[in-house]
């Protein structure tokens, strides 16, 4: 488990990763996602996580030059859209990210989406940048076990994350105990269901409790299952508040309450639908 900001897990290629970051999907490009980036990094953040489909890379990074952070203290992941999935295709999509982000190389870079008859392709080309050393880590976004299992099966590398959606009304439990036995690290999109947990009673008489905001309980949980989390906000008083949650702990029983209002209901889309 982290205990600070600039804390690390291991993934299973030995890279280490910053346990909490910034989000940036639907963060408009220019100066907003300019200001989010710089202002993440200088409250501690270190790791950032876009997107071709976001449509910001270009933003993000600038926001890095302008941070006055060297690259070599930050993460910077991006993924490939479904519709630049194959083999050939996804290798152009990593070039046109990473001449979009200005940067030489990606800490890690995944599969947005597993496109059916598509992802098996474009996972071969991920292997391909990592061997080149293009990117220093690989992984996957939105996978389910069996998609796991197809690729762990017909690959020479095993994804070191799953990103997935993740919160306390969608907990993801045979999800997560697979990525356990597998080594693979399980990192959260929309921790807070993009806002729809915040009224929770059982997480607002938590939150009172620990004098804390029902977004940094549900933060604090995530981080305690060791789960990588990613909340998004362009205000820099919420990313200095969701960033603040390593000053308490919940109890086991706390986390098992939390657990407990899982409903396995998603505010995205489900990936065998997608």
């Amino acid at each position: 488990m982290i205990n600070n900001l600039q804390d690390t897990v291991i993934l299973n290629n030995g890279v280490k990763m910053p346990g909490f970051g910034l989000g940036v999907y639907k963060v408009e490009d220019g100066d907003t996602v300019v200001h989010s980036v710089k202002t993440a990094i200088k409250h501690g953040y270190r790791s950032i996580d876009t997107a071709s489909f976001y449509d910001n890379e270009r933003g993000v990074g600038q926001g890095i030059r302008e941070s006055g952070v060297s690259r070599e203290e930050l993460f910077i992941t991006s993924k490939v859209w479904n519709d630049q999935q194959g083999y050939d295709s996804t290798l152009q999509a990593f070039e046109q990210s990473l001449e979009k982000l200005g940067l030489d190389y990606l800490d890690l870079y995944l599969i947005h989406w597993p496109v059916s008859g598509k992802y098996h392709e474009t996972w071969k080309a991920l292997e391909k940048l990592y061997q080149d050393g293009q990117v220093r880590a690989i992984g996957v976004s939105n996978f389910h076990v069996h998609h796991l299992k197809s690729l762990i099966e017909n690959s020479s590398v095993t994804p070191v994350i799953d990103q997935v959606e993740y919160h306390p009304h969608l907990t993801q439990e045979k999800l997560k105990d697979f990525c356990t036995r597998e080594n693979i690290q399980l990192e959260a999109w929309s921790p807070l269901k993009r806002g729809r947990l915040l009224n929770e009673p059982v997480i607002t008489e938590i939150a009172q409790k620990y004098q804390k905001s029902a977004a940094q309980v549900i933060l604090r949980w995530d981080v305690q299952n060791d789960v990588v989390t990613i909340p998004k906000s362009i205000h820099e008083h919420r990313i200095n508040e969701n960033a603040d949650i390593f000053d308490f702990s919940l109890t086991g029983e706390e986390m098992l309450r939390i657990s407990e209002l899982n409903l396995n209901d998603r505010s995205g889309s489900n990936p065998d639908d997608f």
